[in-house]
């Protein structure tokens, strides 16, 4: 604590000015300066002593802030999820998958486990506690729980609903098993089992495993996306549940068409009455279902199964197909659409042109003398 005495003059006025300065016991810094309502020096330091003990009985304006702080009313997890899905997911235009995913996430699993507890109130104890509660799912499935809580509670910050972010999430470690594909051999029964079936099972086999589209781009295909002239497909929607929207990365792409898929596209045009390149009876593009089922066909025929039944192993198949021919990585990463380069190493251990590319580099090891110093060590 201390208290300072400055004499001031204005004219013929006289006075003293007091400067107090001490510390609250919650480690909060304090200091006023003040004009003293005396006439002597001695006595504006008495006033400043007095003054001081009454200051030091009050609470510090920190503890009041905080407080005050307190006294908000923070909601619930489950009140405040309605909140961050509108405001945030929605008006960001996010994905119409991606708002459902977290809806489906806030309703079947972070309700029930932390829907009662004030946002403030999440313990680091509880985010445990959540991966307790959802040991049976696999590591993925708990990490995008895992990253819809640590989204809310960040926004909640952000809103100023909560002082600050009230825990830490530690997500679980993913182990990325090598993609099941389809090798060449079985390919080649697929093709054949497509062409007995029909165009529309050609075609949705060839955009999955030759273009690498996947089962939403597939059916939100149009005509005026596919040139025949400059041998390309451009992709540049998707369909999720009736709703069209951008591809799965945001951006649209180019794709070079094969042979084989040209000419199933030709054919299958031939009996097309829609801009779509697939329709349902009712003139619409097929549900995600109906492409599977189609698809399923196909592997049965092709005496394939177990690998999937969707679209999807189609796309696998394409990346996987293009790195056993020694495509580069980047080279698929465009065709594949991939935003992080990360997926699509997943598939460059079946390149053959790496691995005996990296160990062709020890034939050419360097031979013969040594030159330069070589110095003896002591250890």
């Amino acid at each position: 604590m201390t208290i300072k005495i400055r004499e001031w003059r204005k004219g013929k006025r006289v006075g003293f000015e007091v400067d107090i300065r001490f510390t609250y016991p919650d480690g909060a810094p304090f200091r006023r300066r003040v004009k003293a309502p005396v006439e002597s020096k001695s006595a504006a330091k008495r006033w400043g002593e007095a003054k001081e003990r009454e200051l030091l009985t009050q609470s510090s304006p920190v503890f009041l802030q905080r407080q005050e702080e307190e006294r908000k009313e923070v909601p619930r997890l489950s009140d405040f999820g309605p909140r961050f899905v509108e405001n945030d997911a929605k008006a960001n235009r996010q994905k119409a998958s991606s708002i459902r995913a977290k809806e489906l996430i806030l309703a079947n699993h972070l309700y029930p486990a932390l829907g009662n507890m004030r946002l403030d109130k999440v313990t680091d104890e509880d985010v445990q506690g959540l991966k307790r509660s959802l040991s049976s799912l696999a590591p993925k499935t708990v990490n995008n729980v895992l990253a819809v809580l640590g989204k809310l509670l960040r926004v909640a910050a952000r809103w100023k609903v909560i002082p600050a972010m009230p825990c830490s999430i530690e997500l679980l470690r993913v182990t990325l098993y090598p993609p099941k594909f389809y090798d060449f051999d079985e390919y080649e029964r697929l093709r054949h089992a497509a062409r007995a079936l029909g165009t529309r099972y050609e075609c949705a086999l060839f955009l999955g495993a030759d273009a690498g589209l996947r089962g939403g781009e597939i059916i939100a295909l149009r005509w005026e996306d596919v040139d025949f002239g400059r041998r390309h497909i451009t992709v540049q929607r998707q369909m999720w549940r009736r709703v069209i929207d951008t591809p799965k990365s945001g951006r649209g792409r180019i794709l070079p068409m094969t042979e084989a898929l040209i000419e199933a596209l030709r054919r299958h045009k031939r009996s097309a009455q829609t801009r779509w390149v697939f329709t349902s009876p009712a003139g619409q593009p097929p549900s995600y279902r109906t492409l599977r089922l189609w698809l399923q066909r196909v592997y049965a025929r092709g005496g394939v199964v177990g690998k999937g039944g969707g679209a999807h192993v189609l796309r696998h198949t394409f990346c996987s197909h293009l790195a056993m021919r020694g495509a580069p990585a980047k080279a698929i990463q465009e065709l594949a659409g991939h935003i992080h380069l990360s997926t699509t190493q997943r598939y460059m251990h079946l390149s053959p042109q790496a691995r005996e590319g990296a160990i062709a580099l020890l034939d050419k090891r360097p031979t013969g003398e040594i030159f330069g110093d070589i110095l003896e060590t002591g250890s």
